[in-house]
């Protein structure tokens, strides 16, 4: 096993507005969190404003062990209105012109970035040029043999074709949805059945895993001359906002600790279970329970 990984999440930090309260979120952070809860050394790169809602984010990142590069921003910090159908699935309505869409390029980030095992982002926090520009010079920082995990996190009006084949570039592991992979069928001119097109995108940008959630129904990963299926377990759900940020978290961090991809898999799926019986993305538990 290795020691001392290292992970990072490059993206949105923001307040999920649930029903019951607030609770800290934005996918690539959310990432690091569940990384970290299993033994990793997280850090997130973000902005928050220079307001009450960003000192309490902070704070949450301090509690939980997270380091951070957060610029504080003139702008305020992130919130998402997220509303939950009668099955805990969320919709959401993202704030513009806050501190994530002005991330700025420190020598901090670049620093942590360098000495990363796997850096986390997603098509999010580019649909701004200041944020994009950033977070594109950061992924180039990168070591060469770390995971680059691009979770595609398809929100809104906030991607395009040319957006997604440039992010798709960086990556070495890529995740998307049931639902996403339609929406790109369509906008990459992909061909074929699910699994024909999970080949396919695996071939062209030269990944060494690809990862397709089918919510509560099933998840596969994709390799060369490899191929894994798990069943998702049936929980009682709470929300399933984070949920596959958590699955995303703990199958890198299973990589990286030198499991095979199909127990990476089974933690994944397995932490993500959980997560659903848990209002948030990011619940408390000990990594004892999965490991």
């Amino acid at each position: 096993m290795k020691n001392g990984i290292k992970v990072v999440g490059i993206g949105e930090l923001l307040w999920d507005m649930l029903p019951e309260g607030k609770r800290a979120g934005g996918a690539p952070i959310n990432f690091v969190y569940h990384a970290a809860r299993l033994g990793a050394r997280g850090c997130a790169v973000s902005a928050v404003g220079r307001d009450a809602l960003g000192e309490e984010i902070l704070d949450q990142l301090d509690r939980n062990g997270i380091e951070h590069c957060i610029a504080r921003s003139d702008y305020p910090t992130g919130t998402v209105l997220v509303k939950l159908d009668d099955k805990g699935v969320p919709s959401y309505e993202i704030t513009e012109n806050v501190a994530w869409d002005n991330i700025p390029l420190s020598q901090e980030a670049l620093s942590a970035v360098s000495e990363a095992d796997a850096v986390c982002y997603g098509t999010l926090a580019s649909r701004s040029g200041k944020s994009a520009e950033a977070i594109e010079k950061l992924l180039s920082a990168a070591p060469k043999d770390a995971i680059l995990f691009y979770d595609v996190n398809l929100r809104g009006r906030y991607y395009n074709a040319e957006l997604l084949r440039k992010l798709l570039v960086f990556a070495n592991v890529f995740k998307i949805n049931d639902e996403e992979i339609i929406i790109l069928k369509d906008m990459l001119g992909l061909k074929g059945d699910c699994s024909q097109m999970c080949r396919a995108l695996l071939e062209e940008y030269n990944l060494k895993y690809l990862i397709l959630t089918a919510g509560s129904k099933y998840s596969e990963v994709y390799w060369r001359g490899g191929f894994s299926r798990v069943d998702t377990p049936k929980v009682k759900v709470a929300d399933t906002v984070g949920a596959g940020d958590s699955f995303s978290g703990a199958f890198v961090y299973g990589i990286l600790s030198g499991m095979s991809v199909e127990q990476a898999h089974k933690l994944a799926v397995k932490v993500s279970a959980y997560v659903c019986t848990r209002s948030g993305a990011w619940p408390k538990y000990e990594r004892g329970q999965f490991l």
